[in-house]
């Protein structure tokens, strides 16, 4: 039975979502993050302010409570491979940790499709796909390593899964949407590749209510324990349409102009080395990573979750460009 709920990451885009729905449902919740959440507070949240790098302070925020989830992550595309080891990998050893000495009942993961992007494009890959062993980024190694940590090594002793949702969107969405609006506007953003490239994208409210079904099937039993799963709407869209649709509803002008991959890929090596040489810790325009992403199909099965603690999307696409549209005019 989930009553007493802490979500690390709490105050983040998928993590407040989390957050909303379980009080919603009458869960007690603790946030575990960098920051004091107001907003949440007001809705009934306790925020542990933190940081999961420190074994004391998860050791503290698993006390009484029966189910975490864990969201908080260092993301993006861009930095040093120690400040994604430390928050990803070590904070996630600290976390699985507390809660075995906590005793608490099961740890939902959320981790990204990206632990088995190996640069290749993927059509409706399903879980049998192998981790990646090429990676354009620290995010997606040291998600691979955090992800293996925990359902390789700890899902006997605690029983855990991991979700992979891809693309998370919606109202409210502080990182994609954002990033596309300006690109959008400055007239900065081109096709990489044909423009033909599917990919899974999920609402923001449909991420977390698989992450709240995920934990009530560990409670029920431990026969997803070990397992991970990818999340994401009722069909994959077309990527540069579904931008170039959002870009007519917001009166930005349609994407026509295309870079070949090949470019777009060399121009990403190059930006990687003189921000590199640089120091730099702003993001490049375009790295290797992005290029592949943007150019690449990657879509996914997720009957698997379907079967497994019948995970299908609340709110679809549609539905979801609506609300989407609506917050944005506002």
């Amino acid at each position: 039975m989930m009553n007493k709920v802490l979500v690390t990451g709490g105050g983040g885009f998928l993590g407040s979502a989390i957050v909303r729905q379980l009080l919603a449902k009458g869960c007690e919740v603790k946030v575990a993050g960098r920051h004091r959440y107001e907003k949440l507070e007001r809705l009934g949240a306790r925020c542990l302010v933190g940081d999961i790098g420190d074994r004391n302070f998860t050791a503290q925020s698993c006390q009484d409570v029966d189910t975490v989830f864990h969201v908080a992550a260092k993301a993006g595309i861009w930095g040093s491979w120690s400040e994604y080891r430390k928050v990803n990998i070590e904070g996630t050893v600290n976390i699985a940790d507390s809660c075995r000495k906590n005793g608490v009942a099961c740890l939902v993961y959320t981790s990204t499709p990206s632990v088995v992007f190996d640069r290749g494009s993927i059509e409706d890959g399903d879980e049998t796909l192998p981790y990646a062993r090429r990676f354009l980024c620290s995010y997606a190694k040291s998600k691979v390593a955090a992800e293996r940590y925990l359902l390789e090594n700890i899902s006997e002793e605690l029983p855990v899964c991991a979700l992979r949702p891809h693309l998370i969107w919606g109202p409210d969405d502080p990182h994609l949407i954002p990033r596309l609006l300006e690109r959008g506007r400055t007239g900065e953003l081109k096709i990489v590749g044909d423009g033909r490239n599917k990919v899974d994208i999920t609402f923001v409210d449909n991420a977390a209510h698989a992450h709240i079904l995920a934990a009530q099937s560990l409670h029920r039993s431990s026969r997803i324990s070990g397992q991970a799963y990818f999340i994401g709407q009722e069909r994959p869209v077309f990527l540069w349409d579904w931008i170039n649709d959002l870009y007519r509803e917001l009166g930005i002008a349609q994407l026509e102009k295309k870079v070949p991959l090949a470019a777009a890929y060399l121009a990403g090596w190059l930006l990687e080395i003189l921000y590199d040489l640089a120091r730099a810790k702003k993001e490049p325009r375009m790295t290797r990573f992005l290029a592949l992403q943007l150019s690449r199909s990657h879509f996914f099965s997720h009957e698997r979750a379907k079967k497994d603690f019948g995970y299908e999307p609340l709110i679809s696409i549609e539905e979801g460009q609506r609300r989407l549209l609506e917050s944005l005019k506002r």
